[in-house]
């Protein structure tokens, strides 16, 4: 049976290059997203039919959560895999931001994968499926005032807890780490490093189909991923 895949934040970068790496290989695949008009020409560009399935939402709140994985298994049946993808960070530091711009990375960035994982374990119980969570390098060290960064140490937290929580299960757990990576995710930030070297967001989404599509049994936890040439 195909396997059934759900992407949150997947109408553009790292999210959309594995929707696209999942298609080709035969997948059902959702992605969400909050803006329509990315989401439809994310449809647009994949041209995948009824292979995939675009839903309009925050994946900060768990109305919109429950509603996309409610989506997925009316029209699918089942869940195999959700990658926890959707986040972003703030341009400056914590001095500069605006708190209520805080409180909404801090909710996407963190609540949202654990209301994905919340919402999806009685399916993922019933696959034997995976889980994926999209964190950073930034996750595993530190730059002065970076809450973006404080968000991924927390994300990092919740992997290994989830892991924890669910390994008698069969459920796998893997968290993927990329450095930096050539996305939409560096326009609110003043574009990519001129200094580093960057990552494509294809080569961070065959990291992430490496991870789902090993054999069952078999359980990648962490994934650290940096161009070559990045120090930090």
């Amino acid at each position: 049976m195909e396997r059934v895949t759900l992407i949150t934040g997947g109408s553009s970068g790292i999210g959309a290059a594995t929707a696209r790496a999942l298609l080709k290989q035969g997948d059902r695949v959702a992605v969400t997203g909050r803006d329509t008009g990315r989401l439809a020409a994310f449809a647009a560009s994949v041209d995948a039919g009824e292979q995939l399935l675009t839903i309009a939402g925050d994946a900060a709140d768990e109305k919109d959560v429950a509603s996309a994985v409610r989506r997925v298994v009316d029209r699918w049946g089942r869940l195999d895999t959700v990658v926890a993808n959707a986040g972003y960070s703030l341009p400056g530091t914590l001095e500069d931001h605006d708190p209520q711009a805080m409180r909404a990375m801090v909710l996407t960035n963190v609540l949202g994968p654990a209301l994905l994982v919340r919402e999806t374990l009685p399916h993922l119980r019933e696959s034997k499926g995976r889980i994926v969570v999209v964190g950073s390098v930034a996750g595993i060290r530190n730059t002065p005032g970076n809450l973006y960064s404080v968000t991924k140490w927390a994300a990092h937290a919740l992997v290994e807890n989830v892991r924890q929580l669910v390994a008698e299960d069969r459920i796998g757990v893997t968290l993927v780490a990329p450095g930096v990576v050539d996305t939409p995710f560096w326009n609110e930030r003043g574009g990519t490093p001129e200094a580093s070297p960057a990552l494509t967001a294809e080569q961070i989404a065959n990291v992430i189909v490496f991870a789902v599509n090993q054999p069952e049994g078999v359980d990648v936890n962490q994934l650290v991923v940096r161009p070559s040439g990045q120090l930090g």
